[in-house]
This record gives structure tokens, sequence and C-alpha cells, in this order.
């Protein structure tokens, strides 16, 4: 009863945070709103890793890896930002 507890505490803060979301690109403008956006899918994606990918539960290793993917993902996405940005 208690992991199904958490899982939907879990649940209602994505709900929060999505709310935050779309709230924030209609109030916020600007750069202000770029750092509303990040920051809310950075929390949506960490409560999902950790809870919904069971990654609490995981030993080292597989923590580990999955940060290293993150890692690798966000060279893949700034690599081309950086070229973009400096033409």
């Amino acid at each position: 009863m208690s992991e199904i507890r958490s899982l939907v505490l879990v649940w209602l803060a994505l709900l929060v945070l999505l709310a935050a979301s779309a709230a924030g690109s209609l109030v916020f403008t600007g750069p202000l709103n770029l750092l509303v956006s990040f920051g809310t899918a950075t929390l949506k994606a960490l409560l999902i890793f950790w809870f919904y990918m069971h990654l609490k539960e995981e030993g080292g290793l597989n923590r580990i890896f999955a940060i290293g993917a993150i890692v690798w993902l966000a060279l893949l996405l700034a690599l081309p930002a950086v070229d973009l940005v400096t033409r």
C-alpha cells in the first residue's frame, strides 16, 4: 500500500509541475520563461527517473549509467546549439 501511495503522490506532483509549466508559459516572458520551463522539465524528469524507472532501488552502477546517458544527451543537444549560436 505504501508503494501505491508514493506513486500517486509522485503523479500528483507531476500534475502540479505540469500546471506550473503551463502557467509559467502564460505568465513569464523572455529569459524567465526559459528558466521556469527548464526547471519544471528537469524536476519532472528527475521524478520519473527516480520513481517510475525505479532508480531508487537500483545499485550504483545503474545510476552512473543513467547519469551518463543524461550527460551524453546534454552534449548531443548542446553541440548543435553552440554551432548555431556561433554562426
